[in-house]
């Protein structure tokens, strides 16, 4: 299976463990380092394919369990494929869903089997396993699926934290078994929360199975920054360095930079639209409320240097009339803006790692928040 998702790294860095690299996929390849839009239901909220194209994106996420619940993954298969369903022609990957069941804390129930839940929609009970998480990706079609995983909640206890890892190494083993399609590369997820001997011997656990690629995951629920820089800088070097390695939900400028720095590849992260919807634009690094009145009487593009099409267009006057009138076009706007902004933070981390450049171009970024 693995021969049909080649990964290739073209240059590393001399001063960081950060790389540049392709990975192959039958809707195309991804350069890397990259930032992946989410589009949970199928879209990339308020934003066309055809927009999501214009902004740099390569790779686009979808979400397992939102798309079980609605429009179910029969509709989807009957369409073709979530490709064609949804009118993308790049590079999709489904998320398995665990992350999703672990934010139903009061709702849910894990047993080695799987997990238990009341439909938000309807509270109709639901059992998701790993075959049956498996079954719905395949039946969704991405390029890439991830395994079911136990997300655990932070803080939790040790002895929570190594049986929710243990269990993930468990069910994975279930998930190869179920997989039954050799055109979508089947993703394991590290866990083991903040302790990092347990995050280690997951990793270990996971290369064993010799993937097309591997993920960390557990990481952005409610622990500090810092703490997510050490989970990576443990668990990376480990990870195979022939295969992509995909750091879940994660998608802030210095994040981003120091996960690069230790050798990750793939980013996903809903902030981008989900700023958008409050009317926040990421300008460089910086996040703008553009409903705030400096912004009335500014004819100046958000970003001169953006090579969007809100920015090219548009006046940061213009924005904020949108966003106090609550029209739909506003959050259009900044959404195409924001998802440049972070796919090209890693399109310039990118060219920096191959002009030799990046420890020092982006320096500030990699140094501990003030």
């Amino acid at each position: 299976m693995n021969h049909r998702f080649p990964f290739t790294c073209h240059q590393t860095c001399c001063d960081t463990h950060a790389r540049v690299g392709t990975f192959q996929t039958p809707h195309g390849p991804v350069e890397t380092p990259r930032f992946m839009p989410v589009g949970t239901l199928a879209n990339v909220k308020t934003v066309t394919p055809d927009q999501l194209q214009g902004t740099g994106a390569q790779m686009i996420l979808a979400n397992t369990y939102h798309l079980h619940l609605q429009p179910g993954e029969g509709i989807v298969e009957r369409a073709g494929g979530l490709h064609r369903f949804m009118g993308w022609s790049g590079p999709i990957l489904t998320d398995s869903g665990g992350f999703q069941v672990f934010s139903l804390s009061d709702m849910r129930s894990i047993e080695e089997s799987g997990v238990s839940f009341r439909s938000p929609r309807d509270g109709q009970v639901i059992h998701l396993s790993p075959e049956r998480a498996i079954a719905i990706q395949n039946a969704l079609g991405a390029d890439v699926i991830m395994a079911f995983d136990e997300c655990a909640p932070y803080p939790a206890s040790r002895e929570a934290i190594e049986n929710a890892a243990d269990r993930t190494t468990r069910w994975l083993e279930r998930c190869i078994k179920a997989h039954e399609r050799a055109d979508q590369a089947l993703f394991g997820i590290v866990q083991g929360g903040t302790y990092l001997d347990l995050r280690q011997k997951s990793a270990r656990s996971l290369v064993e199975f010799d993937l097309p690629g591997y993920a960390i995951g557990g990481v952005s629920v409610g622990e500090p920054p810092e703490l997510i820089e050490k989970i990576v800088q443990a668990t990376t070097p480990l990870l195979p360095k022939d295969k992509p390695r995909y750091l879940m939900g994660v998608g802030t400028y210095r994040e981003m930079a120091q996960a690069i720095a230790a050798g990750i590849d793939l980013f996903d992260c809903v902030i981008p639209t989900r700023l958008a919807r409050h009317g926040n634009a990421l300008v460089r690094g910086e996040r703008w409320n553009l409903k705030n009145n400096r912004f009335r009487k500014d004819f100046t593009p958000l970003d001169s240097d953006c090579p969007c099409y809100a920015c090219q267009t548009f006046t940061r006057a213009y924005l904020s009339h949108l966003l106090r009138s609550r029209e739909l076009l506003a959050y259009t706007l900044l959404s195409i803006h924001n998802i440049t902004e972070l796919v090209g933070f890693t399109q310039k981390i990118r060219q920096a790692i191959i002009q030799g450049t990046f420890a020092q171009d982006f320096r500030n970024w990699l140094q501990p928040a003030k």
